[in-house]
């Protein structure tokens, strides 16, 4: 079974102007003369965790790590109510990653990422598909519409208290069909007490969506300071009451610029946040993507998943750079 890569610090680090008053954190690790490779964080908003570092063998790879706009390490905070996301969507993440990746000069390069990361490496890789080498990505997600509404509407059939107490943290006068949206209009408020209460609420629900994975990381989203709580959960509904600023189905339907690209996609089987029908039909539209199910995993992986990552990032360590 495959062992994560020794624990390794960076050897060089820093910050990037990438315009709107932003700067981007990022660093770099293993070998410097590797093969690049891109860790693409969830969330969105999560920030990028340092030991996923630790999937690539050190020796081979040049493992690059960034937090995405407005969270993590990067600057300004989400946190910080004043700070406007006006400027935080896709489009200019995209930008932002092409932009780290002229400023590390990279030519092509590895993207490794999970949950809405698999979103932003699909969104990069067919904008950009010439500066991308190979792909894995863990929990695929698209950030359709339909996937939204599954994940804080449509399973709530299956977690009712939970579901109900989601929905009652919204003000009745709040309430007007989408929890998503109501949510992001509460974190936009300018009273402290009632963003942390959204968030905390927010983060409870995703924690009952995964509190069944035993093998995996339940728990994971409260368990965050508030200012990194405020900051994902502002960002997440940002993201998701603008449906990502992605056209319904868009991802799907231009996975034909993926041709040529070699992937791994990774996908537990008991996912309930991102169902396994999402995976399955990106794989279908793209065929130089390898599907593998994890039986006994749900979103936040398992030790069986974690073989499948290591495995692959061996795999790809062979192709040339």
């Amino acid at each position: 079974m495959g062992q994560p890569y020794r624990p390794i610090e960076p050897y060089a680090h820093g910050f990037l102007d990438v315009g709107e008053d932003n700067q981007i954190y990022w660093e770099t690790s293993g070998n410097p003369d590797g093969k690049p490779a891109l860790w693409v964080h969830g969330g969105p908003g999560s920030g990028g965790r340092r030991g996923s570092r630790r999937m690539f063998d050190p020796d081979v790879y040049r493992i690059i790590l960034f937090d995405q706009r407005g969270c993590g390490q990067s600057r300004p905070h989400a946190s910080d109510a004043t700070v406007s996301l006006e400027h935080n969507t896709t489009r200019h993440l995209i930008a932002d990653m092409e932009r780290l990746r002229e400023h590390l000069g990279i030519d092509r390069w590895l993207f490794y990422g999970s949950s809405w990361g698999s979103t932003l490496i699909l969104a990069y890789a067919e904008r950009y598909p010439e500066r991308v080498s190979e792909i894995i990505i863990v929990g695929v997600t698209m950030t359709r519409p339909e996937e939204i509404d599954w994940l804080y509407r449509g399973v709530g059939r299956l977690l009712p208290a939970a579901w109900e107490a989601f929905r009652d943290a919204v003000p009745k006068d709040d309430w007007d069909g989408s929890l998503v949206a109501a949510y992001n209009r509460l974190l936009g408020s300018p009273d402290e007490a009632i963003r942390i209460t959204a968030a905390r609420a927010w983060c409870a629900w995703e924690d009952a969506v995964i509190a069944h994975e035993a093998l995996g990381a339940p728990g994971q989203y409260s368990s965050k300071p508030d200012d990194a709580l405020v900051a994902f959960v502002r960002i997440c509904t940002h993201y998701f009451a603008n449906n990502a600023w992605l056209e319904d189905g868009q991802l799907l339907r231009d996975a034909h610029r993926l041709a040529g690209i070699p992937s791994v996609l990774i996908h537990g089987r008991l996912d309930l946040a991102s169902p396994l029908k999402t995976a399955w039909d990106l794989a279908k539209a793209w065929p130089d993507a390898e599907l593998k199910i994890i039986d006994n995993a749900g979103h936040t992986g398992s030790p069986a998943t974690q073989n499948a990552i290591i495995e692959a990032t061996e795999r790809f360590s062979t192709n040339g750079h």
